[in-house]
C-alpha cells in the first residue's frame, strides 16, 4: 500500500487568543502546523508559547491573507502581526 505524501505547507496555523475586556480577543499567531506522514496527527512548529498554555489551531484558507481568522477580523480592518505586540 502507497504512503501518503507529507504537505510540503502547513495545513493549520497556531494561535494564542488574548482576552481583552472592552475588545475583541486578539488572535495572536505563535506558529505554523504540519500534519504526519501517515495522517494520525500533527507536529506544531511554535514561534511563541502562550503564556495560558492554550494553543487554538485553524486550518488555513486560500482567503487567509492575514494572520487572524476570518470570523475574528474586527470590522475596522482588524490587526496585523505588527500590532501584536500593543494592547
Amino acid at each position: 500500500m502507497a504512503e501518503k505524501e507529507a504537505p510540503k505547507q502547513p495545513t493549520h496555523r497556531a494561535y494564542s487568543v488574548i482576552r481583552r475586556e472592552g475588545q475583541d480577543d486578539f488572535w495572536l499567531n505563535v506558529g505554523l502546523v504540519f500534519p504526519h506522514k501517515d495522517g494520525g496527527g500533527f507536529n506544531i512548529m511554535l514561534q511563541a508559547f502562550p503564556l495560558d498554555g492554550k494553543i487554538v489551531c485553524r486550518e488555513i484558507t486560500d482567503d487567509d491573507h492575514d494572520d487572524a481568522p476570518a470570523q475574528r477580523r474586527q470590522s475596522n480592518g482588524g490587526r496585523s502581526s505588527h500590532d501584536a505586540r500593543r494592547r
